[in-house]
């Protein structure tokens, strides 16, 4: 913003923006301009942290968000004044028609990034569609580099298909290639160094995400490995690791070790959370508007769809939804006692 004070046209294109959408404007004055669409509850891995071991309820297909509303809705978020539009799942590389959704999401105008978040085993074989599609950016999860204990937090198969697809991403021209791994105590915290050296001849973002309470993630605080404790673990190894600026919406602390082609980011949602900046809405696989991940507040945009709410009015639901969203959520504390769905649902 200085840097735009600063020049001539920046002041003119300030004084003279036009006024973001009142709709995706909560009563905290936050800009809604990042979406997430889950586009199936369904996975091909079953990860400790994110299923209940006994699996989900999933929802039936019937129920669930067509191509057609997908990008319907995606279409009326755009002209609000989301840019950036992230496919989660689930799995979205599951679902049989997504580099047709990523292509019909290029379409719309005034989307500037389309993003997936991916287990990374169907990416090696499905990435060169994608990107000839339009996606322009990749989030991996990997929680080990270890393969006998990827197959153990999993429950899985398939550690080298995740590899081939990371670099795959890279080969591919991807910068950077985000790797989500979610710290667990007693699980991967022996693997922080292991992950920043995997920064060093690849252009990856690492992102070490505190663990989160979800319903069936049977979480406890014992297994909480806090931003802090993960930092001073990678100092001690690289004592000359600096910090990078970051922007006002971001959700997470960014940080290099000098010469290493990538870098590491830590995602501090239970030690010290972002809601003051949090810029994101989502919508579940089943057609739900969901204005914080930890509340348990839905819309179901679906339904008002399905009977035939007019642009107008679906407008209104949402910028509803979104005046009613709270200033943070509810603390690590109390999260673990709220009902919310699985992470896998959202």
């Amino acid at each position: 913003l200085q840097e735009l004070q600063g020049s001539g046209r920046g002041r003119f294109l300030l004084e003279h923006a036009v006024p973001f959408s009142a709709f995706l404007t909560d009563s905290f004055g936050r800009q809604h301009n990042y979406l997430r669409i889950s586009l199936t509850e369904k996975c091909n891995l079953r990860c400790q942290y994110c299923m209940p071991e006994e699996g989900v309820q999933l929802t039936p297909k019937s129920e669930l968000l067509t191509a057609q509303e997908i990008i319907t809705l995606a279409r009326l978020f755009v002209k609000e004044g989301v840019e950036k539009i992230r496919l989660t799942g689930g799995e979205p590389l599951i679902r049989p028609d997504v580099v047709d959704i990523v292509g019909q999401l290029y379409k719309l105008e005034g989307l500037k990034t389309i993003a997936v978040t991916t287990n990374g085993i169907n990416l090696a074989r499905l990435l060169p569609r994608l990107k000839e599609a339009g996606l322009n950016a990749i989030n991996i999860s990997l929680d080990t580099l270890v393969p006998a204990k990827f197959e153990f937090i999993v429950r899985r198969k398939g550690f080298h298909k995740v590899m081939e697809g990371i670099h795959k991403a890279t080969e591919l021209g991807y910068r950077p290639v985000k790797v989500n791994c979610v710290v667990m105590r007693g699980f991967n915290e022996d693997e922080l160094l292991g992950f920043v050296d995997f920064t060093k001849d690849l252009p990856l973002d690492v992102r070490f995400i505190e663990y989160m309470p979800f319903d069936g993630n049977k979480w406890n605080f014992k297994k909480m490995v806090s931003y802090k404790e993960m930092l001073d673990t990678i100092k001690q190894r690289w004592p000359e690791l600096e910090k990078l600026p970051c922007e006002a919406s971001s959700t997470s602390k960014s940080y290099k070790v000098p010469h290493f082609q990538g870098q590491i980011s830590f995602i501090t949602s239970m030690s010290e959370h972002f809601c003051g900046s949090c810029n994101r809405l989502r919508i579940t696989a089943d057609g739900n508007l969901k204005v914080c991940l930890f509340g348990n507040s839905e819309v179901s945009l679906r339904d008002h769809l399905r009977s035939g709410a007019s642009e107008e009015e679906l407008v209104q639901i949402i910028g509803a939804a979104v005046g009613r969203k709270k200033k943070q959520h509810a603390g690590m504390f109390n999260i673990s006692q709220m009902k919310n769905r699985p992470m896998i649902l959202i």
